[in-house]
């Protein structure tokens, strides 16, 4: 993975958000760089999803400002529309269509030309030339996650928000889906992607960032996060710390889970 700009695109300064009493985001600060692949990693509940949500202006923030691809999320929502796509956790296909049918049809929506070409063009890009033709309710978990990540990329939009896009893949599917990530940030795509998955930020990210409590605790490259723990302990072989290890310091989960079992 490489990183291919420096120049954010994605920017967020202080964000908070509540939802009646509950805290959800308490000054959240996160920088995405052009061209990268940064991991949003966080438990359940952690408010990964209400970020994306604020940040493809699906909901307002109580406070703090954030800017995508230079537009002001709170009042230049249309053209922060215009620079992105949203893949949520269930895949968004047309299942009575067939693949290329699916494709076909959001080009028409976005009154692009040549709609035909595009959902071709598509399917050869993801693999999916030989089950184009079949209905989407035919496809297995990753081919149907696979046709609508190519769905919200017709247009080529700069920035692509997946949100926690392997929830309820088998692990075959989810390596079908990591290698489409990766080939998005190949083409200059950036992409910001939210899991708790720990494997999954290890293998796609250049840099991940815990989100823990309402807040960015650590963000950085995974080397950068393994130097926060101390040293591997060499005895036979050394052993560097996990991202899980890591995960599980930060957000003393590790130390909760012992006193339960006390």
């Amino acid at each position: 993975m490489t990183i291919t700009g420096t120049r954010p695109a994605v920017r967020v300064r202080g964000v908070t958000k509540s939802f009646k009493d509950v805290e959800v985001l308490r000054g959240v600060d996160l920088d995405v760089a052009e061209g990268t692949i940064v991991a949003l990693l966080g438990s359940n509940g952690a408010g990964k999803t209400t970020l994306v949500r604020i940040l493809s202006t699906l909901l307002r923030s109580d406070g703090g400002t954030a800017t995508v691809h230079g537009h002001d999320v709170a009042t230049a929502s249309a053209e922060v529309r215009e620079s992105i796509s949203l893949t949520g956790q269930f895949a968004a296909v047309d299942e009575v269509l067939s693949g290329r049918e699916n494709l076909v049809l959001v080009a028409r929506l976005r009154h692009l030309p040549d709609p035909g070409g595009i959902a071709d063009d598509l399917l050869r890009r993801f693999s999916l030339v030989e089950a184009g033709g079949r209905k989407a309710s035919t496809y297995s978990g990753g081919m149907r996650r696979r046709l609508d990540i190519a769905m919200s990329l017709i247009g080529t939009p700069p920035v692509v928000f997946l949100d926690e896009p392997t929830t309820g893949l088998d692990p075959e599917a989810r390596l079908e889906v990591w290698r489409t990530v990766e080939q998005l940030a190949a083409s200059g795509t950036t992409v910001l992607l939210t899991t708790q998955y720990l494997d999954e930020a290890e293998h796609l990210a250049d840099r991940i960032a815990i989100l823990h409590e309402g807040r960015i605790v650590v963000e950085g490259s995974l080397d950068d996060l393994k130097r926060l723990l101390p040293p591997a302990q060499v005895e036979y072989v050394a052993k560097q710390p996990t991202l899980e290890q890591i995960f599980l310091a930060l957000t003393g989960a590790g130390t909760r889970n012992e006193e339960r079992d006390r």
